[in-house]
């Protein structure tokens, strides 16, 4: 069955046979970048999706923009929501766990990048390669563009395995390129949208890995995601990005990271697998042992970083305590 909406909003075909996707926007003062992306959604080549914005209190036109995109769609394919005003993790959870939202898969979406045209048609092939009732999340690598939309290269081409063992240490890929199956969104709304976490992106990561789901990290960008001066999430590409995560591990950043992201975890400790729950446990305690006890434990623990300066830089940041 397909739906045509008249000439006076334009020509929108939906193929309401094909899975139904719920593109999740979080939007903050994004007037600058917001119509390009609003128009690289409406390009994809998968056409059913709903798009639901959650604003978290924009003072620009952002709103306006949206309600202006939102004239041009079918009835119903838009919704904008207030968002709770508690920063962008929190206006993402609260947008993932409301049980109004019903899809087959569930897309993060960013205000200021813009999607390739077959970004949801690529994630949807492989998820429904998986399962239903089984979590599912994919991700990619994303191709880097400036304020005014020329190349910046790319991100890091991650080649090994997602894991839990990574998870623990490492969030694999930006939200905004992450495409859950149900399962995986229900794990999300079954901790709550109140639960503190680091990041939706490190969060999905840690969830679908943990309770045993399957992860797949597409290594072509199915996203150019844009850096700018308003970013508040960086690229995590190259030396100065380095240079701020050995800063940031010096100050603890990376000690109430693991905080967080362990205190969130005990809410769902249940549905863990069993080796993971295991490797949780000992994670959480290695971390308050001496520190050659605890350099010892994190190099055989497993856990790894995607690089070879990752895992380095996990083993120094476990020997000064910073973990």
């Amino acid at each position: 069955m397909y739906q045509k909406e008249g000439s006076e909003k334009g020509v929108q075909t939906i193929d309401t046979n094909s899975p139904k996707v719920a593109i999740l926007m979080g939007t903050y003062n994004g007037e600058c970048f917001l119509p390009e992306q609003l128009d690289s959604i409406k390009r994809q080549t998968h056409t059913n999706w709903e798009l639901h914005v959650s604003d978290d209190g924009s003072t620009d036109s952002t709103q306006a923009i949206i309600n202006d995109f939102k004239a041009q769609l079918p009835e119903h394919q838009l919704t904008l929501r207030q968002g709770p005003k508690k920063g962008f993790a929190t206006n993402f959870l609260a947008i993932t766990c409301d049980p109004c939202i019903k899809a087959d898969y569930y897309a993060f979406s960013d205000q200021d990048d813009v999607w390739e045209s077959d970004k949801l048609e690529r994630a949807i092939r492989w998820l429904r390669s998986i399962p239903a009732d089984k979590p599912a999340m994919y991700c990619s690598r994303t191709r880097l563009i400036d304020e005014n939309g020329n190349d910046a290269g790319f991100s890091p081409l991650f080649k090994r395995k997602p894991s839990f063992k990574n998870a623990l240490v490492q969030s694999i890929a930006g939200a905004n390129t992450m495409v859950l199956n149900y399962s995986a969104r229900m794990l999300i709304a079954k901790t709550g949208c109140e639960t503190p976490i680091v990041s939706h992106d490190w969060w999905a990561y840690l969830l679908v890995s943990g309770c045993g789901g399957d992860i797949y990290y597409d290594p072509t960008p199915c996203i150019r995601y844009r850096q700018h001066g308003r970013n508040l999430v960086g690229s995590n590409v190259g030396w100065i990005a380095r240079q701020q995560r050995i800063i940031a591990s010096f100050r603890g950043r990376f000690v109430d990271w693991n905080n967080t992201n362990i205190s969130a975890l005990q809410k769902l400790r249940n549905s863990l697998t069993e080796e993971n729950r295991s490797l949780l446990s000992r994670f959480s305690e290695m971390r308050t042992w001496n520190p050659i006890k605890r350099t010892i434990a994190i190099t055989r623990s497993g856990l790894y970083r995607q690089t070879t300066a990752g895992n380095t830089s996990l083993v120094f940041a476990a020997f000064i305590g910073k973990i």
